[in-house]
This record gives structure tokens, sequence and C-alpha cells, in this order.
């Protein structure tokens, strides 16, 4: 077959169903022998179908993804009140706001950019080296060098470099989590299986990026590069598009109404002035400018990203690792979280849970096995059939490492009592059969004391029908297959893992166990039930996200039995088996969506599923988590609106496609995490609800005093002093408030929300409006009594001042009364902030440089009682708000819950 006809099947939709194919089949397509290409050929193929590596991305440069992060109606404004400062000529103010503007950019620059460095970490999951076999001869070559039609050789401990059809396997043994999610090695055979099964039962194929754990085998390979089912998740990345966050969707929102206000609010104000009063245009542009830098929230961005840098500093001590910002608070938004199941919910630690002996059933506690003779024949066993070993360790026990079913029993025979080392030494392996998917068992021969001792452990299925009798406490006794086989298919109907432990004496010496049908005659001594155990934290973390309405979906690789039972201990769900990708596959676009929505375990899904259930979810409007460890959770993860990746058992993939990354690989951080995400978005909350009505008040003070033809209560430059020095100072004490009693115990905020919760949006009002009334009804009252202009002005602006100190300690509390202990000193900050500012406005009022700088005045005791006795009310005004609140049940705790 000619070169370009094999790069057309390759190509095609032909290339997915490699595992169908009979062995001599595929090489026969791919013009290939089991002695490999030759040199010429080589080279042929290799200008065809070009080096096995990924296609680079291009990329955006540093310069442009700077710029890109102006593109923010926010950034807008705050660049407006910069040249308005300039424009005044106030050089400190300007280069505050500036300050605050590339702040934000330069973090943006840093975090942006993902995707490219997900696709730079699935470019290093090809090894650089593979062995292949080339004109008959062994060659170890660049893994970029190698073609389809090249023969692989696959050993314990190597990477698959391309995806294989394999035409020999002995007892090999691949691991495909990252690929798949399986949570065990996969044990390969050269027999095709149906075109259209899953990717993780393709027993014949081996893929990209998996890892070779046991056996041996050899496979011709069909696909190189972007073709390989790794190469798929590639380009499946890099057509997935990041969605923005709630929080940056709500400011956004904010900006566009607040730009629609401040340009409205100063148009018509200035046209008032100029056609009620006859002010000119020069006075009234002024006008308009005091308005916009009196209303533009300067300090809002920097409030909001130290706000998240604080929640990423408290997470970060609680293992869980934020590499973008925004998605802590996105976290608190979170509806849905679609968990992996192997690591996250789970140890990732086979263990033994029941024994099924001769006298019944006994599940284990505390991974201990029981007192017992069978149990104790049966430890023993395991301890000699298993190729997994003790590594020796500084302390009294060596760390087990192998296969992870065999790991599981050697744990469970050290539980017995059982030196695993001594009682191997003193019992040699003679003789054996290594594991073979064929047929399904491992056999040894041991040496015993009074001779020798055949060992068999496998599946139930291929080790009972072997067996003619049954280890009892007394002996044997006759063996009820058929009873056997039925207790097997109901623990397995659980989800166990089972393998079935028989044995047989041989004194008159070792037997020969290589032909014939294999060992028969042997004694059952009873099956092992294994499976890799929900966390303990795992479980109240999922209990603790449901009641505060997160609805859990676990997304595995696994089996659906498997997934289900897993899914039963949660408490996700009570099916008998999980909706599989073949199920999803079956199901229109409609049903597709509602399955998502009402089912809660899904298993043996590829990583296309994946992302479709995550898009389905989205469609819905839910916010999701997903959390993923390997290659095919990627793009998954970058869909969705907070990716979680694993950081110790995950992949770089993973990692780089995810905002934040669990050092601890446990879903209890998880839930953590949504607490945490939960108070930021309180915290930044409250700071909003504290800054608008101090900015909506000193913006009100000049409309008011344009359309009465009143000399201005404050200036702009006094604006600006209020807004960047006493109102972010304040604000931002906000930031280290304590989360609010039962913050888990509210429903998530739905996600059209407006950012100002339902029922506050009039506290706003109400307070601005006090603070307008008592501001300005004290400087007219100060002009009438013939006070200096100047003075009259500083009077007004600490009585502002005061009055956003007293509304501080209201606004600690959206709902709840702030009239207490805890609301007066449950937060430091809050009180250190109030006694700085109150020192900052001290000397704004009496020292010399200041009174330069901003014209003020001295005061004397008399005008400070006045200004507090007209200021402290708005602590009443803005509590008796939220009782009424309280007893007319308007809002939803928290910011409106779905």
């Amino acid at each position: 077959m000619a070169a370009a006809s094999q790069k057309q099947d390759t190509e095609s939709g032909d290339q997915s169903a490699w595992h169908a194919l009979d062995a001599e089949e595929a090489l026969s397509r791919l013009d290939a022998s089991t002695a490999g290409l030759d040199a010429q050929e080589v080279r042929r193929r290799l200008a065809v179908y070009g080096e096995n590596r990924q296609r680079p991305p291009r990329r955006r440069g540093g310069l442009a993804r700077f710029a890109s992060q102006f593109r923010n109606l926010l950034i807008y404004l705050l660049l407006v009140a910069a040249l308005v400062t300039a424009a005044l000529g106030h050089w400190i103010d300007t280069a505050v706001i500036v300050a605050v503007v590339l702040i934000n950019a330069i973090i943006g620059t840093i975090q942006e950019g993902k995707a490219e460095s997900a696709l730079e970490a699935i470019r290093g999951l090809l090894a650089p080296e593979a062995t292949v076999r080339r004109s008959g001869r062994r060659e170890s070559i660049d893994a970029a060098g190698l073609v389809p039609g090249d023969i692989l050789i696959l050993e314990p401990g190597a990477k698959v470099t391309a995806d294989v059809r394999l035409f020999s396997a002995r007892g090999l043994a691949i691991d495909e989590s990252a690929l798949t999610g399986e949570s065990v090695p996969v044990s390969k055979t050269t027999d095709p299986v149906p075109a259209q099964c899953g990717l993780g039962d393709r027993h014949s194929m081996g893929f990209a990026g998996t890892l070779v754990t046991a056996g041996e085998g050899l496979g011709v390979v069909v696909a190189t590069g972007e073709r390989t089912q790794l190469g798929q998740v590639t380009e499946m990345l890099a057509e997935v598009e990041t969605l923005t966050t709630p929080l940056l969707r709500h400011l956004d929102r904010l900006g566009r109404q607040l730009a629609l206000i401040i340009v409205s609010t100063g148009a018509l104000t200035a046209l008032a002035g100029i056609l009620l009063h006859g002010f000119s245009i020069v006075e009234m542009f002024m006008a308009a400018v005091g308005l916009a830098v009196a209303a533009i929230p300067e300090g809002l961005p920097a409030i909001v990203t130290i706000t998240l840098a604080l929640g990423v500093q408290r997470l970060a001590s609680r293992n869980a690792i934020v590499r973008r910002l925004p998605a802590v608070e996105t976290l608190g938004a979170v509806t849905v979280i679609c968990s992996d199941k192997t690591g996250t919910l789970t140890r990732n630690e086979m263990t033994v849970q029941e024994l099924l002996l001769a006298d019944g059933l006994h599940v284990l506690r505390d991974r201990a096995a029981p007192s017992d003779g069978a149990a104790d024949a049966l430890a023993r066993a395991v301890a000699l059939c298993s190729d997994a070993a003790v590594e020796p360790a500084g302390g009294e026990r060596g760390r087990i490492s192998g296969d992870p079913m065999e790991v599981a029993l050697l744990a469970l025979a050290e539980s017995a009592g059982v030196d695993i080392e001594a009682y191997r030494s003193a019992h040699p392996r003679l003789d054996g059969i290594p594991f073979d998917s064929g047929h399904r068992y491992m056999a040894t021969v041991n040496a015993d004391d009074d001779g020798h001792r055949l060992i068999v452990k496998g599946a139930p299925e291929a080790v009972v029908p072997r067996c003619d009798r049954v280890l009892t406490g007394s002996g044997t006794a006759a063996l009820d297959e058929a009873a056997w086989h039925r207790q097997a298919e109901h623990m397995a109907a659980r989800g166990l893992r089972l393998l079935a432990v028989a044995e047989r004496r041989l004194d008159a010496g070792p037997a020969d166990i290589h032909h014939g049908d294999g060992p028969e005659g042997l004694v059952l001594i009873g099956l092992v039930a294994i499976i890799d155990p929900p966390r303990d934290e795992a479980i109240a973390a999922v209990a603790a996200c449901q009641r505060a309405g997160i609805e859990v979906k676990m997304i595995t690789g696994d089996h659906a039995v498997t997934a289900a039972a897993i899914g039963r201990q949660l408490g996700l769900a009570t099916d008998e088996r999980g909706v599989t990708g073949d199920d999803l596959d079956d199901l229109d676009e409609a049903a597709f969506r509602r399955t998502a929505r009402q089912r809660s375990v899904f298993a043996r899904v590829s990583p296309a599923h994946k992302l479709r259930l995550v898009e389905a979810l989205q469609a819905d409007d839910e916010v999701v988590a997903m959390t993923g460890d390997g290659v095919n959770d990627a793009p998954a993860l970058k869909r969705a609106d907070v990716g979680v990746a694993m950081g110790r058992g995950g992949t770089d993939a993973a990692r780089e496609s995810a905002e934040i990354v669990l050092a601890d690989d446990n879903f209890a951080t998880i839930e953590a995490a949504v607490h945490e995400g939960r108070v930021i978005y309180d915290n930044i909350v409250k700071s909003i609800l504290f800054i608008l009505p101090t900015n909506a008040a000193q913006a009100l003070l000049l409309v008011v005093a344009v359309i009465a033809g009143l000399m201005l209560p404050v200036t702009p430059v006094q604006i600006l002093w209020v807004n960047m020095i006493t109102a972010v100072t304040l604000a931002l004490a906000l930031a280290f408030e304590p989360p609010e009693d039962a913050i888990m115990a509210r429903p998530p905020r739905r996600t059209n929300a407006s950012l100002i919760p339902e029922g506050l949006g009039w506290r706003v009002i109400i307070v601005a409006v006090a603070m307008l009334i008592g501001t300005l009804g004290l400087f007219l009252r100060e002009l009438a009594a013939g006070r200096d202009l100047a003075e009259a002005r500083t009077l007004a602006v600490n009585t502002l001042v005061l009055f956003e100190v007293w509304y501080l300690f209201s606004a600690r509390r959206l709902r709840e009364s702030a009239l207490n202990r805890s609301g007066f000193f449950g937060n430091r900050t809050v009180l250190i902030a109030g006694a700085v500012i109150l020192l900052a406005q001290l000397l704004f009022t009496y020292a010399p440089p200041m009174q330069l700088l901003f014209d003020t005045r001295p005061l004397g005791l008399a005008e400070w009682f006045l200004a507090i006795a007209v200021s402290l009310p708005i602590i009443a005004v803005a509590e008796g708000h939220k009782a009424w609140q309280r007893r007319a049940g308007v809002g939803v705790p928290g910011g409106a819950g779905r």
C-alpha cells in the first residue's frame, strides 16, 4: 500500500476502528510486518506523516496580552478619572489611579495563556525515546521519529509513545488513568473488540501518554502526533472557549451602569446649571468633572483584587493553590461540582473491604483481617501468590509497591500478622504462571514444610470452577459452586472487585502446571472483595455541599457498577449503575441535557463526554466546578467556570488548564474553598454597598447644589481626598470580615443575580440621601450663621467622613443586625481603619500643608460634636432598614439564593 493511501486511511474515520481489526489485518493495512520497517521506508513515511509531536500553537506576544487587559469599561472609567485628576493638576491622585490600573493589568497578563501552557504540558507527555523493532533489530530511537507501521516494544515502566494495535501481549497491563480515568491498570489482549466500544474498553490498543505497569507486548503504530487519542485531546483543548467568571460579568455590568449614570447625570446637571442659573459653560464643565470624580469608585478594582488575594492566602493554608484570582470568588457561586472519583472522592488506594469464607461474609473493620483459620490461610496464600514487593524503609514497615490489587492483598496479609519477606524466604517460589487476560488467573508453586504448595488467585469465574472443595475451620468440605457464584454476583453488583484464592498440596513434588487445562482439583480458600473506598472526609464534604444547595456529580472512567457503588456510599445516588459514555452517545441533545441535570454518576466517559456534560450544565445556567487529574480532564477543566486540578496525583496538562490546584487531592478541600468563595463574595458585596452610597452622596451634593444654584459644599479635590484616602481605606477593612453565620446553609446565588443583592439597592439610596441631607443641611446652616465658605466646607467634609465611619459598622452585616458586641468589635481591622481615618481627618483639618492643599480651616470642639450628632444616626437608618427587611422577609440571606 502506498504511503499516500496509508495517510488517507490513518486520518480517516477508519483510524478509530483499529481496535476492531485483527492484528494481521492492521499490519496489512499499514503495509507493515512484525520484523518492522526498514530505514528507507521510515524516511518516506516520516516525510508523509511528519514527526511524532504536537503542532506548536500560535501565541500572542506579551504586549498584546498586556493591551487586552484594558478592554473593560470599568478600566475606561478609571482612566477617565486619571485624566480628570491630571487636568486638575493633582498628580499624586493621578499616579494612584494609574497604579491601580497597571497592577490589575499586570496580574491579568501573568495569568493569561493557560490554554497554551496546557498544550505545552500535553506535548511533554510524549516520552523522548521509544524502543522499536526495525529491519528485525531492536533499536532505541527518539520518539519523534516514530511513524505508522513501526513496531513498538512495550516493557514495564515504559511510556507508550504512540497509538498502537497490539499483536503480542504477555501479562501486559497499562495504566491509562491519565487518558481514560480508569483507576487500575488495564489488562491488554490481542483480540479485536467491538468497533463501537469506548476508549477504556479497547483492550487491543495501547495509547500515547500511558504507562506500561506489567508484562510485555508488541504493537504496530497506527497513529502518531496529533492523530493519536492524546493529540485529539490537544485539539479539543485548543477549541474550548474559556468563560469569564460571574464576578467579572457583574463588575462589567456595574461598570456599564455607572458609566451611563455618570455621563447622563453630569450632562443633565451641567445643562440645568446653565439654563436655570446662567452658570458659565466652564463652571459647569468643572462641576461635571467634580461629579465624575465623586461618582467613579476609583478604589473598587483595588479592593476587589486585595479581597481576592486575601482569600488566596487563606486557601493556600488549606491546601488549595489559586492560579487565577477571580476563580476564588466563583467557587462561592458554584451550583454543581463535577468531581473525578479516583483519589479525589476516594483514597486512591485499593483496599480489601470484605472476605467471603466458608463460614460466611466478613466485613473488615479498620482494614484488619479477622482472626480466623481460613482468613489466616488466605492471608498467607496471597503473600506468596503475588508479585508486589515490600520495599525497605527506615521504619518498622516498608512501603508496598506494585499492582494496586496486589498491594491491597499484601496489606491484608500484613494486617493478619504475616511478615511477608520472611514468609516468602521460608517458602520460595519454584514455578509459576503469570496473570494473563486470557486465562484470568495467576498461579505459583512454593516450597512448603511438608512438600510443595500450589496457590492460584484470579477472577472467581476462572478459579472457582477449578475447585472441588472449600476450606473450613475444621478441614475441607464439598464445594457448592452455584452458591459461591451467586454470592460473587451479589458482591460484584455492589461495585466490589473480586478475586478468588485457592490452593492444593503437592505432596509428591511440583506438578506440571503449564500443560493441559491448567490447575485442577483445588481447595477454595475464599473470595477477596477489593475497592478504592471513599474518603471519610469526602463523605462529610459531599453532605455539606448538598446542604448548601450544591449538586455533586461524579464523572469517572471507571466501570458503571463500581462508580454507582461509590456514589451510593457518598450519598450521591441510589442507582444500581452509572450512566455510561455509550448511554450518552445514544441520546439526542434534549435528552442529554436532561440526563446531565438529573443523574449524578457518570462512568466510562471520554474527554468529549466530560466536556459535553459541563457545557450541558452551563446551558441550564449552572455554575460548574470541574475536578480532574488526567489529560482527559483538561478540556472540561478549561471549559468549567472553575477548573480544579489535583496537585499530587495530577498531570501537568490538568494543572495548567485549571484555575485552582489542590495540594492534597482531597474533595473536602473543595468544600472548604466553596466556603471561602462565599465569604469573599460577601465581603466584596459589603465593600460595594459601602462605597456606592458614599460616592452617591458626594455626587448628589454637587447635583443638588448646582440645581439649587448653591455654592459647592465640597470641592473636587476634597472629593478625591474622601474617595482615595477615606472610602478606600474603610472599605478595604471589610475584606477582613469573618464569615457570617450559616454561610454554607444557604443556597448558591443565581447566576443572573445582581451584584447588589435583592432589596439592598434601596439601602444604597436611603443611606446616600441621609448622608446628603445631613451634610448639605449642616453646610447651609454654617453659611447661614455667617461662617467662612472654607470653614463650612471643612465641616461638611468631616461630617461626610464621619457618616462613612459610622456606616462602616452597619455595613459589616448584610442583613443581620450589627448592634451587638460582634458587630462593633468582631473585626479588629475595622477599628484600626476607623482610628486611622480619624487621625487622617485631624491632619486634613489642622495640618498647615493639608490646609494649603485642600483649602481647609481649623474646627472648634463644638463643630466636632455637631458633626458627630448629625452623622451618628446613620447607624439607626441602616439598621432600621435591615430590621424592616427581616420583618418583611425581603430577599434571601447572602445574596439571592437559587
